[in-house]
């Protein structure tokens, strides 16, 4: 997204060849270095067989990407919509706002729930990190950070740790205490450092690892304990915007999107790029994996929200209108995952029906564009954060007037 997208520029000795020049951030090996633009060059045409050079080799990755497509194409039978014909519709239904929690001084820019369903830390532009009880809105913990813009903040599994980061390049983890007098900033510990500012984060199955993604173009996974680089991860050729963590308790990938309009699926174990997806015409800002971990949904400047297959190797379905024109910047699906939630840059959350690709319902409230939107572990709410400095916890409102908390998802697959 453009107006979250930051440029570093590096200046000093290159260490090729130690002539002071504008330097680009490289990993060789997962070995950084800063090489200038000359020499990145020169080293890229080491090795080339007599007649190739750095065209001709582009012009061929083309060639087999067109043919790649091509064999996709083949399999593309059927649309996802044509499948779920037969399906019944959603019924009706209204979401209601329960809780407004207000305390940002500025935009809110990224928030999680705790997998005890009751609280939610957020960051915000104002360079502040809160932890709140959703139920009763009161604000448990908070943490000044020496930044402005923090991008990114995530719960630890066990509830006990949150970590967040943004223009600091940083990702540091603030361990949680029953005493909310506490001076959790004497407890910061920085586990992961980019080159650039941190986009997003989030924590494996266990609180000892983390993973980081970077306007430097990569992602990381990193140890909490010592801070030590574990895993990296190169494959954008731009700002990476958003990750998100397979939903398996065993699940090995993850998968990022950013500013080259790419999502790629990564193997957390050989750091390799396993699957690549190029169908959107602009930012992705956000992913996030199907319930069941066999697909997952972006959200894009583009005014789409797309489904890609992993088992098809394709995109199955977008989620779009003609009347919508303004970016995506959220997304997440219920807990059953036949609804797709998605915050747009007009203000508004428009609820999708996976299956039948109709925008089911329209849900107004803030003030300013939506920055994020997430469904509470056990599906019974979900809470959206806006730049008009303010969080929204909503939940579904029975069509007779009665309301009660309780699943998002009423009527499933």
């Amino acid at each position: 997204m453009c107006d979250q997208t930051f440029l570093a520029i590096t200046f000093g000795p290159c260490d090729n060849c130690s002539q002071n020049k504008p330097l680009m951030n490289i990993y060789l090996k997962n070995e950084p270095i800063n090489y200038c633009s000359l020499c990145v060059e020169l080293m890229a045409c080491q090795g080339l067989a007599k007649g190739e050079t750095t065209n001709t080799l582009k012009a061929e990755s083309e060639s087999l990407k067109a043919k790649l497509e091509e064999e996709r194409a083949k399999l593309h039978d059927v649309e996802l919509h044509q499948v779920a014909e037969k399906i019944d519709a959603l019924g009706q239904f209204v979401m209601k706002t329960r809780r407004t929690l207000k305390g940002h001084g500025n935009k809110v820019l990224c928030m999680d729930w705790c997998r005890d369903k009751r609280r939610i830390v957020s960051s915000s532009q104002d360079g502040k990190v809160i932890v709140w009880d959703a139920y009763t809105t009161n604000k448990e913990h908070a943490v000044t950070m020496p930044c402005t813009w923090v991008m990114a903040c995530a719960y630890a599994p066990s509830g006990c740790a949150v970590a967040c980061g943004g223009l600091d390049n940083k990702c540091s983890v603030y361990p949680l205490s029953l005493d909310k007098n506490e001076n959790l900033a004497a407890k910061k510990k920085s586990v992961a450092m980019h080159t650039n500012y941190l986009s997003s984060c989030s924590f494996t199955n266990s609180d000892m690892q983390i993973l980081t993604s970077s306007g430097d173009g990569t992602c990381a996974l990193w140890d909490v304990e010592s801070g030590q680089l574990l895993q990296s991860f190169h494959g954008h050729s731009a700002d990476v915007l958003s990750l998100d963590l397979a939903p398996s308790e065993t699940g090995n990938t993850f998968v990022s999107g950013g500013c080259d309009k790419k999502a790629n699926v990564w193997d957390m174990r050989s750091g390799q790029n396993v699957q690549s997806f190029e169908t959107h015409e602009s930012d992705i800002n956000n992913v996030k994996y199907y319930p069941s971990g066999d697909a997952f949904a972006t959200g894009s400047d583009d005014a789409t929200c797309r489904l890609y297959d992993l088992r098809a190797d394709r995109e199955v379905a977008i989620y779009s209108k003609d009347s919508i024109i303004f970016g995506a910047s959220s997304v997440d699906f219920s807990l059953s995952g036949r609804l797709l939630f998605a915050g747009y840059n007009d203000y508004t959350i428009n609820v999708w029906d996976v299956l039948k690709g109709t925008r089911v319902a329209i849900l107004f409230g803030h003030e300013n564009r939506v920055s994020t939107v997430r469904v509470s572990p056990d599906g019974t709410a979900f809470c959206s954060g806006s730049w008009d400095n303010t969080l929204r916890v909503s939940a579904y409102l029975r069509s007779s007037g009665e309301s009660e908390l309780r699943n998002i998802l009423y009527n499933t697959v």
